[in-house]
């Protein structure tokens, strides 16, 4: 017998359940795959287009050239804080106008880390119902009670914290929100939220993934003008206009150190690479100096609300354009059509978006022009 014709061993049974949700997950369409980089970038979170630039390149050169290592070593409190690791939350801090800032090697890690750390035993995490997974992953290790709010809806999130008082809450409620959610390309009525903070003694936890960069002056993200302020904690992760990988963790110098003393996932981590933080540096740096970069954005923007817009593409205002499908199978469908034509475009089902709204998520950057915004809208239309 050939190995091609030798049989599969069987499963242990533990695996046995793992195979069977996989089968069960191909069954309703909603089984993941990795497939490569192929066709026109209408998927990435890559907003600027500094992930392969030229600039960036020559940031990472430098740093291996004046002697910066690869890798850290070690956690930050071991051996593996380096001195870009400081540089950075320096500049960061100063560029978003915080007390401190903190880097951690994901966008996931810092969400996570910061509410299963910050709210205390005896507090509330009202969160937006759409948060990020991370968020989620965050809030069930949490020591303080959490629940669910309405979408952008500050009255929702007031109430709950009264009704939580009225049945003898006592300790602090923290507000957990994106400024600009990744799925609708909407944003947090940002002002209002504040004031239900300011109302009721409560801290603001804002997730700028996908806003800094993009929006506020030099790119600080829709929560420039709240930030500085005691009551304020932000995230900005660098993965994605920044180009580079990580976030920072923006707020009061106690949240800080506090993580620093208590955030597991950044005590037990390995540091993220020093040269990533130069990275990082250059692009804090090109957000400065380049504003002509959120101009051409905006630009397609623009172009893409008038061709895309007409069908059915939802218009957000932002870069990112959702075209809802409904049923999951035509979402991952439709996809498939469009990358067989040369776009990369994916398709989102549930649980990540919810049930009966998989979708096409049309993402708008500087890898794509004009002109290829006009080719996806043709291709669309043939497919329709």
């Amino acid at each position: 017998m050939t190995d091609d014709q030798r049989v599969p061993a069987p499963l242990p049974p533990a695996l046995r359940p793992i195979a069977e949700d996989l089968r069960r997950l191909s069954g309703i369409d909603r089984r993941r795959r990795l497939i490569p980089i192929a066709g026109r970038d209408f998927a990435s979170n890559d907003y600027l287009g500094l992930a392969g630039s030229a600039a960036l390149r020559r940031a990472v050169e430098d740093a291996v050239a004046r002697g910066v290592p690869v890798g850290s070593g070690g956690s930050r409190l071991l051996r593996g804080n380096h001195a870009e690791h400081e540089t950075l939350e320096a500049e960061a801090a100063a560029f978003f106008g915080s007390e401190s800032a903190l880097w951690f090697g994901s966008g996931f890690s810092a969400n996570a880390a910061l509410l299963a750390t910050l709210p205390q035993r005896g507090d509330l995490i009202v969160h937006d119902t759409l948060i990020h997974a991370s968020a989620h992953d965050g809030m069930r290790m949490a020591r303080a009670l959490s629940v669910a709010a309405g979408h952008n809806d500050p009255d929702a999130i007031e109430d709950a914290i009264r009704d939580w008082r009225r049945h003898g809450g006592t300790g602090s409620p923290w507000i957990a929100v994106e400024s600009l959610y990744s799925m609708d390309g909407d944003r947090a009525p940002l002002a209002e939220l504040a004031e239900v903070a300011a109302r009721h003694d409560a801290m603001l936890l804002i997730d700028e993934a996908h806003a800094t960069g993009v929006f506020g002056p030099d790119g600080r993200g829709l929560a420039a003008a709240l930030e500085g302020q005691p009551n304020v904690v932000t995230l900005r992760t660098c993965g994605k206009a920044l180009g580079s990988e990580g976030a920072l963790v923006c707020g009061p110098a106690v949240v800080t150190d506090f993580l620093v003393n208590r955030a597991r996932g950044f005590i037990f981590s390995t540091a993220p690479s020093p040269v990533m933080a130069a990275a990082v540096r250059a692009a804090l740096q090109i957000l400065r100096d380049e504003p002509e970069r959120r101009s051409h954005l905006a630009d397609r923007m623009t172009l893409a609300e008038a061709r895309l817009g007409p069908l059915g593409a939802m218009v957000s205002g932002s870069q990112i354009m959702p075209l809802i499908v409904g049923e999951d199978g035509r979402a991952m469908a439709l996809a498939e059509a469009l990358q067989a034509r040369g776009f990369d475009i994916r398709g989102i089902r549930p649980p990540t978006v919810p049930a009966g709204t998989a979708r096409l998520r049309i993402s708008l950057t500087l890898n794509i022009d004009a002109a290829d915004i006009a080719a996806l809208g043709d291709a669309l239309e043939e497919l329709a």
